[in-house]
């Protein structure tokens, strides 16, 4: 399991199964994205707003990502 979080975009990713495989995009609440892989299995979530959803000191610790930007 890997957790993610990206400070500029508030975004938190959980991700539970680390196969790679093809996976479907399905919305379950305005800020909560799962991924669903193999068999509908949950393989990730994706947290918009994380910050207002989630006490993030609690999931320390985290890796964090910084993404460059293309220039």
């Amino acid at each position: 399991m890997n957790i993610l979080y990206n400070d500029r975009s508030d975004l938190l990713y959980i991700r539970l199964d680390d196969r790679k495989q093809d996976v479907i995009n399905r919305r379950v609440s305005e800020d909560i994205v799962l991924d669903m892989g193999e068999g509908e299995r949950i393989i990730g979530i994706e947290i918009l707003d994380a910050s207002k959803h989630v006490s993030l000191e609690r999931l320390l610790p985290v890796r964090y990502e910084t993404l460059e930007m293309a220039v």
